[in-house]
């Protein structure tokens, strides 16, 4: 049995190493990741969850243990992808600055013939940005390829003035959440 991680995240396989999973396997999913019309972000989250970790799961043994997340930022009723260039991930951060927004991740851990899916949310409140602390972090590169154009880990954790909930769950993987998940199916990482 492997624990494979569903995912190309640096971030993800840094927190389930930081975990001490041994051996860990990191198999990116090939899925589609067009968000689903008429699901509400959690919901969203859950279904790309699944689906990354069946797109994997279908590639590997029955014995091994697939984890999938997948984490969507909601603000104000839109969600916020991944920015496309740099004009958007500018108009995301001005949209968080000063106010809370929700982070959603889903995830999904397929092994033992079973699947379990679920998300978590998190609220993150940023204090006012200016307009040119906005251009400097985008200047970094950081926020291009982050949910919400922000990496909470960061260098965007100097615009974070609260975390109410999970705050792995801010950087894409709930550990709490997941570590439940993998004891449910036999697998204990403590």
């Amino acid at each position: 049995m492997s624990i494979i991680l569903a995912s190309a995240s640096s971030r993800r396989r840094e927190l389930l190493e930081m975990l001490g999973v041994k051996d860990l396997k990191v198999i990116p999913s090939r899925a589609d990741e067009t968000l689903p019309s008429g699901h509400s972000p959690k919901e969203a989250a859950c279904h790309l969850s699944l689906v990354k970790a069946r797109e994997v799961a279908a590639r590997c043994s029955p014995e091994d243990i697939i984890i999938a997340a997948d984490t969507i930022v909601e603000a104000e009723g839109r969600i916020l992808g991944k920015p496309v260039d740099e004009k958007q991930a500018a108009a995301m951060l001005r949209s968080l600055s000063g106010r809370s927004h929700r982070v959603f991740t889903g995830v999904t851990v397929i092994g033992g013939g079973r699947e379990l899916t679920c998300a978590e949310e998190t609220v993150v409140r940023f204090r006012p940005i200016t307009e040119s602390e906005i251009w400097a972090y985008i200047a970094t590169g950081e926020p291009m390829d982050k949910a919400g154009a922000y990496g909470a880990q960061g260098i965007a954790s100097l615009f974070v003035e609260g975390v109410h909930g999970d705050f792995f769950n801010v950087m894409g993987l709930p550990l709490c959440r997941l570590g439940k998940m993998l004891s449910e199916l036999g697998v204990d990482l403590i």
